[in-house]
Parts: C-alpha cells; sequence; structure tokens
C-alpha cells in the first residue's frame, strides 16, 4: 500500500532501515574485512566489531521499542520492520556464538584438530550469517526505497491497520 506521506515522516522511516543496512554493509563486510587482513599483528579491531555490531543492535530494539509512544504509524510500522530483521540478525549471530562454544570445546576437550575446528566454524557457523547478512542488505535496501515513497507491505498493514486520516494513494 501506499500512502500520502510527508517528506519529514518519509525521512524519519527512512533511518531504522539506514541504520541497519550501515552495520551490516559497514561493520559487518567492510570493517570486518580490513580487521580480517590485520588479524594476526592486531586483535583489537576485530574485537572490535561485534562490539559496535551489538550496540548498533541495541539502540534499533530500544529505538523502536520507542517509537510507539513517539512516533507516527508510518514511522513506528518501518521501526518494527527494520526491529524484526535485526532480530533475525540477532538470532544468526548467537547461532555463531554456539558454533564457535561447540567447536572450541570440541578442540579443548574432544581433540578434534585445528583445521577440523576451523572447517565446522567456517562452514556451519560463518555460511549462514554471511548468507542471511547479503539477504538482509537486499531486504534492508528495498525497505528504505518503500519507507522513500511512501509504501508499506499490504502483510504489514493488514497486521497493524493504517489510521484512518491516512490518505491510500495506491491500494
Amino acid at each position: 500500500m501506499q500512502f500520502e506521506i510527508s517528506e519529514e515522516e518519509k525521512r524519519k522511516a527512512k533511518v531504522p532501515h539506514e541504520i541497519l543496512l550501515v552495520n551490516l554493509i559497514g561493520n559487518h563486510i567492510l570493517w570486518f574485512v580490513a580487521a580480517l587482513g590485520i588479524a594476526k599483528s592486531y586483535w583489537q579491531p576485530l574485537a572490535l566489531m561485534p562490539i559496535v555490531s551489538v550496540s548498533i543492535l541495541a539502540y534499533i530494539f530500544w529505538r523502536g521499542s520507542r517509537s510507539k509512544q513517539t512516533d507516527s504509524w508510518y514511522v513506528q510500522a518501518h521501526w518494527e520492520i527494520c526491529m524484526a530483521r535485526s532480530r533475525l540478525f540477532s538470532y544468526m549471530l548467537v547461532f555463531l556464538l554456539v558454533v564457535a562454544l561447540l567447536g572450541w570445546i570440541g578442540y579443548s576437550y574432544l581433540g578434534m584438530m585445528d583445521i577440523a575446528v576451523k572447517a565446522i566454524i567456517g562452514g556451519v557457523g560463518m555460511l549462514p550469517v554471511m548468507v542471511t547478512v547479503l539477504i538482509l542488505i537486499v531486504m534492508e535496501s528495498d525497505a528504505l526505497h518503500q519507507a522513500n515513497n511512501g509504501t508499506i507491505s499490504d502483510s504489514y498493514a493488514k497486521r497493524s491497520p493504517p489510521p484512518d486520516e491516512l490518505v491510500v494513494v495506491e491500494d
């Protein structure tokens, strides 16, 4: 559904998607690759990446829950969409953490070879996270476009109906 939304509301609705995209592209792709290149000499930039990511995700959850009291329906809808995708990403990061923990236990206590642990962490843990990051980048880029056009998905509009005073441009 497309609504008649002011430019100010559109700008506010784009913010959550921009924040998540900064985390996905800037932190999890660009910063990770750069930090991985110098990880043998300096481990601190690589250790900073999850701290920044958790901070950004925590801000999205905090601001999204606050949106219910402070923002219009349209802006709140985009915060909720972004929070749902951030929740999925958080679950994937927890999954990666569990796989890494199991790999560490396998190496430390079960006598697994170092290369086997790296293959498990890379294949079972990192690969699904990387695929999720790429899919979320595409989804958030589309949501950013929708926020700029005054559009919301029909499924969201059915789940949380818009207020009556909001003018529908295209159904």
